[in-house]
């Protein structure tokens, strides 16, 4: 099982470290590689699993990671990509509440220790895979390749594919699943230290704990189990020295018997069935948490090249340290370039441009950024390229939609859905463009067809009651919003229009019930206290409106209109110079605020009346 020292481990332009100062060594160059991406934004896919993720918030009960996958959507839901990693999530929820918010340094520096932990214990990986498994008398693993392996870990530290994983803050998954994948095979090898005397037994408390490890590696990225075929390959190939090759000929020719006695005394088979039990325990567990949809992912090609030639022990070095260099430079230019999502986007563009998928994301972010003109272009770009990009047209439909150029927007939405039927918010969005259009019974069927493809759809609710308004069809409108709150109670738009539709069609004592209960869930939103301030004064309850209308102004002391309508309480109120000072106020921050004027006037006139008559 054990090799002496590798013969080529010598020919390697390498010192022979320590085992100590060989770990520090990856470490230091795994720092020195993605050390620039410490201050990074959050970018690319970090923006709906760390930025939008609500399992992040201390105010979103701890129990719900482990309910939810990866983005925070409900596995339950047909929205759910079924990438269950709540391990991984976990660490983002601890980097959260260690910042005491999302402050993406905190996240990055963890990215960058945990890769220089993985390259460190590579070395020991290496060890074991190319020079076999040996252990000295203290249990410490033998290397009998410590150049190679420590060659290997430099290589395996400084391989610019890592940068993604490295820098770009979801990659916490793979370096997670990664760790675990490492400690699961170190220790499952640990099971066959039995010191200089051991016999063929193993150690069943290492193979269980092994197995625990693998459950850790799926828990942080789903690629983790596939540890379990690592570690029977290795097992049958290096510890057992199984001839594969033998074994099926014998089995599927049957020509010869097969002893399986042997590989019993060794205890292979039981090793095998406890991995294999594991394995599907494993398997079935994810299955009954995904429910019935399988996961979906998108692999990613990860190529590596190394030479196996050994030529003369100069030109080695120098192509050694060169192809170093040029990982090193790698590594530094492509880690800059996934600190903002601008930057990581155009370079992408550069090295795929027939790539629909790279036009859609330089197009959301601008689109993001507010330059929605050059948006367009990639969008569009984004669609020639790829005809039934459903997620481009739909993007581009929307920003069509807020230039008012309606048309084409209903075109580009109706063509989603008619390609991807389930697509409830393209629905959605295509209900908005035809109210707009004041198309309103193809509107509402759209509605409806977003919430039957997504039944929990608040925002749809909102938008449907707002049709309903539109409509004048109050109670319909009402229902909509109520059931909005139901299912995102924090709606603020949701409840304020109740509260709104309620004082203008003069249910006074119906909106100020809405309007205390929606203060109950929202203490702090101030459209809701300004409608509710406005319910109180045609109520005569003017202490309690001015209190709300006070409070709104704290938390938005710039709003003309709720100075305005604060004015105007005082005026009813007989409370002039205080009617007067947010007449002017509401003036000064807005001159053309309707109304305001006139009712500024009405109270000057008045104010001069009372100075005249007053002897």
């Amino acid at each position: 099982m054990a090799l002496t020292e590798v013969y080529w481990d010598h020919h390697i332009p390498l010192p022979k470290l320590a085992p100590v100062q060989a770990k520090v060594t990856v470490a230091l160059v795994a720092l020195l590689c993605f050390i620039n991406s410490y201050d990074g934004e959050f970018v690319f896919d970090d923006s709906e699993a760390i930025v939008n993720n609500k399992d992040l918030r201390p105010a979103t009960p701890l129990n719900n990671i482990w309910s939810n996958d990866f983005w925070g959507t409900n596995l339950s839901s047909n929205s759910s990509h079924k990438s269950y990693r709540p391990l991984t999530v976990l660490t983002f929820r601890l980097n959260y509440l260690v910042a005491g918010g999302l402050h993406p340094v905190g996240f990055h520096v963890l990215n960058i220790i945990l890769h220089a932990v993985i390259s460190a214990l590579m070395i020991d990986v290496f060890a074991i895979l190319i020079g076999g498994l040996a252990y000295d008398e203290k249990g410490r693993i033998l290397n009998h390749a410590p150049k190679t392996s420590l060659l290997a870990a430099v290589f395996f530290a400084a391989h610019p594919v890592h940068t993604e994983s490295v820098a770009g803050i979801v990659g916490r998954a793979d370096l997670l699943c990664a760790l675990f994948f490492q400690l699961s095979f170190l220790t499952y090898c640990k099971a066959f230290n039995k010191g200089s005397d051991r016999d063929d037994r193993f150690s069943l408390q290492w193979v269980v704990v092994s197995l625990l490890l693998c459950a850790a590696a799926m828990l942080c990225k789903e690629q983790g189990i596939t540890v379990l075929g690592v570690n029977a390959a290795f097992d049958v190939l290096l510890i057992c020295n199984v001839n594969v090759y033998e074994l099926s000929q014998r089995l599927l020719l049957r020509k010869k018997s097969f002893d399986v006695s042997e590989l019993v005394r060794m205890g292979l088979l039981t090793r095998l069935g406890l991995m294999g039990l594991g394995g599907l325990l494993m398997l079935y567990a994810r299955w009954r948490i995904m429910g019935t949809g399988p996961p979906a992912f998108t692999e990613v090609d990860n190529p590596a090249s190394f030479a196996e030639n050994i030529i003369l022990r100069k030109l080695l070095c120098v192509m050694v340290l060169a192809l170093l260099c040029v990982y090193v430079v790698r590594c530094a230019l492509r880690s800059h370039q996934w600190r903002s999502e601008q930057s990581l986007f155009t370079s992408a563009l550069s090295v795929c441009p027939l790539n629909a998928k790279v036009h859609y994301n330089v197009g959301k972010n601008l689109a993001d950024r507010g330059n929605t003109t050059a948006a367009i272009t990639y969008y569009r770009e984004a669609v020639r390229l790829h005809p039934t990009y459903v997620h481009a047209m739909n993007n581009l439909g929307n920003i069509l939609k807020e230039k008012n150029e309606l048309v084409e927007a209903e075109q580009l939405l109706s063509k989603a859905v008619s390609i991807q039927p389930d697509f409830a918010a393209a629905w959605m969005n295509l209900g908005i463009v035809q109210n707009s259009l004041q198309k309103f019974e193809e509107a509402e069927k759209s509605y409806w067809n977003a919430i039957r493809f997504r039944r929990k759809y608040p925002d749809c609710y909102y938008n449907l009651g707002r049709l309903y308004a539109d409509q004048n069809r109050h109670l319909d409108a009402l229902n909509a919003w109520r059931n909005a709150t139901v299912l995102k109670p924090d709606h603020s738009l949701a409840w304020n229009n109740m509260v709104i539709l309620l004082d203008n069609t003069g249910n006074l004592g119906q909106a100020e019930l809405i309007g205390r209960e929606a203060l109950r869930v929202l203490p702090n939103d101030h459209t809701i206290m300004f409608s509710l301030a406005n319910v109180l004064g045609k109520l005569q309850k003017y202490e309690e409106s001015e209190g709300f209308f006070l409070h709104a102004l704290r938390i938005n002391p710039n709003a003309a209109s709720c100075h305005g309508n604060l004015a105007v309480l005082y005026h009813r109120w007989g409370k002039l110079e205080l009617a007067k000072k947010h007449y002017e106020l509401s003036l000064k921050l807005d001159p053309e605020a309707p109304g305001t004027r006139d009712n500024y006037n009405m109270l000057r006139r008045k104010l001069d009346q009372l100075k005249r008559s007053t002897p």
